[in-house]
């Protein structure tokens, strides 16, 4: 039950920081008053957004690998699939 409380505090803290960064980004944004420099740190976002979702969903998986049977495990990795499928396809 530990291992699983601090994934789960670990996913979260994970979120935080995201969000910490965004709302960061979007001040720099602000501060700057530039469309190139905007530009430059929008795509930096677009490297850490993905990234941080797939070490989340990482953790998220390895909590529940015991817990989850193999057919259910499958769905859900087809279903993260998926979503990488179709932003890319955008």
């Amino acid at each position: 039950m530990l291992e699983f409380f601090s994934i789960a505090i670990t996913m979260g803290l994970l979120r935080l920081l995201s969000g910490m960064i965004e709302i960061s980004a979007g001040l720099l944004m602000i501060y700057f008053q530039n469309v190139e420099t905007a530009l430059k740190i929008n795509a930096t976002l677009a490297l850490i957004g993905p990234t941080i979702m797939i070490v989340v969903t990482s953790l998220g998986l390895i909590g529940i690998a015991g817990n989850v049977s193999l057919e259910k495990m499958l769905t859900i990795l087809c279903g993260v699939a998926l979503i990488f499928y179709g932003i890319n396809k955008m």
